[in-house]
């Protein structure tokens, strides 16, 4: 079992057990936090999980820790990933559900408002968090809680479930397009915020996809940040600057939609 490690202090709590694992949420809290603070909620799901030697929650863990400062409960989730025997994107999708559900279902507890839980996710944790809203048959529990999320927050992310599963897991090919958001447009998003650098090879394909869906019916605010390639937002790269640009246009969406 791989180690997650954490630079600053947080609490973790466990939100779902698939087979042999438990999957945490790790919960960055405001300061002065009580369970009575009906604070919003921002989920964050790393990329680069698809392959055998994945990234780790700790990914977001400085945005976390920066929108707790301001006054959201920010929590860096740990998914099923390339390093679970027999792992498919299928399950992950699942998590994605299951996480937004636990907080909607425990928001009591944690002192978050329950209709005000956003999700981020990069690259892989993009496709699988557009994905968790797209595809309602795609689910592991009996539970009626809403598993949406009231705000999705994007980067860079593959949005051609076919190219995903030729290159990555051919064993799902024949369910491929049931997979692809690109092959399902439809108005099924909450506001989203959508961000891409043009160096990307993937900014092309999102930004059609990105007006494909407008067209039918969502809100997405799609920015480029010219010649910035994939990951340029996390932290330790370009000196930080675009980590804090990208933090900063988060946190004015999320005012803007009147989360803050």
């Amino acid at each position: 079992m791989r180690t997650i490690e954490f630079d600053y202090p947080l609490m973790q709590k466990t939100y779902k057990s698939a087979g042999h694992r438990d999957l945490s949420l790790y919960i960055f809290y405001p300061e002065e936090h009580s369970a009575e603070s009906e604070k919003p909620a921002i989920l964050f799901f790393n990329g680069g999980s698809f392959g055998k030697g994945p990234l780790t929650p700790a990914q977001f863990q400085h945005q976390a820790k920066y929108f707790s400062s301001i006054g959201l409960v920010a929590i860096c989730v740990d998914y099923r990933n390339g390093h679970d025997e027999g792992f498919t994107p299928i399950q992950a999708i699942c998590d994605v559900k299951s996480a937004v559900r636990w907080v909607r279902d425990h928001h009591a507890e944690l002192g978050v408002h329950p209709n005000k839980i956003a999700v981020c996710g990069a690259s892989a944790g993009g496709y699988i968090t557009v994905s968790s809203h797209m595809f309602p048959q795609i689910d592991d529990e009996d539970n009626d809680t809403d598993h949406r999320a009231n705000a999705l927050i994007v980067f860079s992310a593959v949005m051609d479930g076919v190219d995903i599963m030729t290159r990555r897991y051919p064993e799902l090919l024949d369910i491929a397009e049931s997979l692809s958001p690109l092959h399902h447009i439809k108005p099924c998003l909450p506001p989203t915020l959508w961000m891409c650098g043009t160096a990307d090879e993937d900014c092309e394909q999102d930004q059609a996809f990105a007006a494909r869906m407008n067209e039918a019916g969502n809100e997405i605010r799609f920015l480029t940040y010219e010649g910035m390639e994939h990951g340029f937002f996390n932290y330790g790269r370009h000196e930080n600057v675009y980590y804090e640009k990208t933090k900063r246009e988060i946190e004015g969406y999320l005012r803007e939609i009147h989360f803050l």
